[in-house]
């Protein structure tokens, strides 16, 4: 049934987010028996993702034919190619959750006109829970209105994150990102959809997050209710044009500055000096982890790897 408080093409969105929840929730009743592929190592698809971005796009080009389609799977093979609407879609963000019955995941859909987010809806089908926003309307929950934290001390804060999973992603500045902000905070979290993430920033259950690598079906949707519900998002360095720059950092205004001042360093957008000091410090890193492992393998057999002492022996301490 579609709400009289929502613009009529949240509506759509909203109808289109449901059919797909219907289908993620009935094969997640069997997800034994859903077919798998992988696309890269870590990066699965599964013909749920299929049937949940088919059945999306069907219902969007249905109300809205003459409007475009950016969707993780097809990509823009669907829709209008040079319309000023492109609906940006993630059929199933959190696939790898999903594949191991871990009830985190959701679908994503927002439009954007003329390059700018204007209408977003995320829905998380195993809670039931709808997160909608239009520009300028505010953000929702469940029909419920939304507003980020009021927290604004790091140490009393709850931060979410992703790890990087891909080939080629440097894991050693990712664990010095992540350390710097890790003993900063009340906890950092790593839930595995980055879309429902953002929306939990948005809900204020989480001061804030970030993640490298993300694409833009994965924070369109969000990025509108982050902000619609006072947040603010950009790259790392503090800049909102971040839709396509694969650097997310989002949290309600006090604690996204002070991201902005941890993580400012570790961006691409980061002044030559700044990524001077964190080569130097991930080639301290590296140079330490090495002589660690040098010490290691150099070091005396443990008491495990002797021999037990003989039974009745007396100098034997049992």
């Amino acid at each position: 049934m579609p709400s009289p408080n929502l613009h009529p093409m949240v509506n759509v969105a909203v109808k289109a987010a449901r059919a797909a929840g219907s289908i993620i929730n009935r094969a997640a009743l069997d997800v034994e028996s859903v077919r798998i592929s992988q696309k890269q190592v870590n990066d699965f698809v599964t013909e749920v993702d299929h049937a949940s971005e088919k059945v999306i796009i069907e219902t969007l080009l249905g109300a809205y034919p003459g409007h475009g389609i950016l969707a993780e799977e097809s990509g823009n093979e669907h829709g209008a190619q040079d319309s000023e609407f492109v609906w940006i879609i993630d059929p199933l963000d959190g696939t790898t959750n999903f594949i191991h019955g871990f009830p985190v995941y959701c679908v994503s859909i927002a439009l954007a006109v003329k390059g700018k987010i204007e209408h977003a809806v995320i829905y998380d089908p195993s809670r039931n829970d709808l997160f909608t926003a239009t520009k300028g309307r505010g953000a929702f929950l469940n029909d419920r209105r939304i507003r980020v934290s009021k927290r604004i001390q790091m140490k009393e804060s709850l931060i979410s994150t992703g790890f990087p999973f891909r080939p080629g992603d440097d894991f050693p500045r990712y664990l010095a990102m992540m350390g710097d902000v890790m003993q900063r905070t009340a906890g950092l979290r790593r839930p595995g959809a980055a879309a429902l993430d953002l929306a939990y920033v948005a809900a204020g259950f989480t001061e804030g997050f970030f993640e490298t690598g993300l694409q833009p079906w994965d924070v369109a949707a969000g990025s509108l209710l982050v902000t619609e519900a006072g947040g603010l998002i950009g790259n790392f360095s503090g800049e909102s044009n971040f839709l396509e720059q694969k650097e997310c950092l989002a949290g309600n205004p006090k604690i996204y500055a002070q991201l902005v001042s941890i993580l400012g360093r570790y961006s691409k957008f980061a002044s030559a000096g700044e990524k001077a000091e964190v080569r130097s410090k991930l080639q301290m890193t590296r140079a330490a982890a090495q002589a660690d492992k040098a010490g290691a393998a150099a070091a005396p057999a443990s008491l495990s790897d002797q021999p037990p002492a003989a039974a009745g022996n007396a100098d034997a301490p049992f």
